[in-house]
């Protein structure tokens, strides 16, 4: 599609007053793009918990606000040099970066590169303080996004663009070696079947920790080597996996889950000296003393990824595949019904909308398989 054929006006799923049901309305087209800039025209939107925190005004968004920062679609026009030097063109496939315009001068921007996601300087979140990806075009920072290989659908890179972020990043921060135990806590939810999957990939050992039968058997699904019962207790689960490790524990355990015991069942499973990622956000992280002073557990916060670490998820995405379970609508209008079931409990897997089937029918020549 070319420049020319852009138009003025687009359809959006915004959120015009907090605690207040979406409102579908015709709003502009952004043309207000930047040198880092690309105008995505939008092929999948996915919804997820975050969103309902926007409507909620959680995090104070100005109004209106066009919802989901989770998004997939090609590249329509490119900003200026600093997205052509990374080398986005017209018609690029990608997954749609969720920070808009981080400052470039900060110490997270200037310093190691898996730290750049955390500048404080950034302008906002798409889908949280910028407009998002509910919506026919969004907005989106070359900086932050990432190209899809052929492989990677559409439908698969939308939930990627946060829950898959998130976990992979988590699993790369426990920096072990093929043939290693990884221990995930919450490992059958919309986070932990992505994460036993990218482990796997990364050639090591799980072990899928849940508190629900239905995790337990989507965790040994996704290729989990044993699956443990979080709801036995914390020293039975710590003395499954010493069992199953040889003694040890695992060498590294990540937290998905926000459940008040959860962290310290993360640092119970994990070998002496080992790390403990934590992901989910409980208003406080609880663990008992003598993990970190007698057993010299390490724990470390992680937030999505960086840019070459988000490549590095699709590279390893186009190689081994993952299942990302997703419950498409299609069609913008249909967001109404995509918040009954998701707020009914109806849902299973994650709920997205099918912004452009076209670009669905069209990816299918590229041969997208996951």
């Amino acid at each position: 599609m070319g420049a020319e054929e852009i138009p003025k006006k687009m359809k959006a799923v915004q959120v015009v007053e907090y605690k207040k049901p979406y409102e579908i309305r015709e709003v502009d087209v952004p043309s207000d793009l930047g040198p880092h800039d690309l105008l995505v025209k939008v092929a999948v939107a996915s919804n997820c918990h975050t969103d309902s925190m926007v409507q909620q005004g959680v995090f104070g968004t100005p109004l209106p606000q066009t919802g989901s920062h989770e998004g997939s679609g090609t590249v329509v026009a490119v900003g200026g040099e600093g997205a052509e030097k990374l080398g986005f063109k017209v018609g690029d496939r990608v997954m749609v970066g969720i920070p808009l315009h981080p400052c470039g001068s900060c110490g997270d921007c200037k310093g190691p590169e898996d730290q750049s996601q955390y500048c404080t300087n950034v302008e906002g979140m798409v889908g949280v303080h910028i407009n998002g990806c509910f919506a026919d075009y969004v907005k989106a920072d070359s900086r932050t996004t990432t190209p899809l290989p052929n492989e990677v659908s559409f439908l698969s890179a939308a939930p990627l663009a946060c829950a898959g972020r998130t976990v992979w990043r988590a699993v790369l921060q426990a920096e072990l070696k093929k043939g290693q135990w990884l221990a995930i806590v919450g490992s059958g939810g919309g986070l932990g079947h992505l994460g036993v999957q990218f482990a796997k990939a990364q050639g090591l050992n799980v072990i899928g920790i849940d508190a629900r039968d239905e995790g337990l058997a989507l965790s040994k699904k996704h290729g989990a080597d044993h699956v443990v019962d979080a709801r036995k207790g914390k020293e039975e689960a710590a003395k499954a996996i010493q069992d199953i490790t040889g003694g040890e524990g695992a060498y590294a355990t990540v937290n998905l889950s926000d459940a008040p015991t959860a962290a310290a069942l993360a640092c119970a499973v994990t070998r002496m000296h080992g790390t403990v990622i934590q992901i989910a956000q409980p208003d406080e992280i609880s663990v008992p003393f003598p993990e970190i002073i007698f057993r010299d557990i390490r724990i470390k916060g992680s937030l999505i990824c960086s840019n070459e670490e988000s490549k590095s998820m699709m590279k390893a995405i186009a190689e081994h595949g993952v299942t990302a379970k997703t419950v498409p609508f299609k069609g913008l209008d249909k967001i109404f019904d995509l918040v009954e079931e998701v707020h009914g409990g109806k849902i299973s897997g994650k709920a997205v909308i099918i912004v452009d089937e076209k670009q669905i029918e069209d990816e299918k020549k590229l041969g997208a398989k996951f």
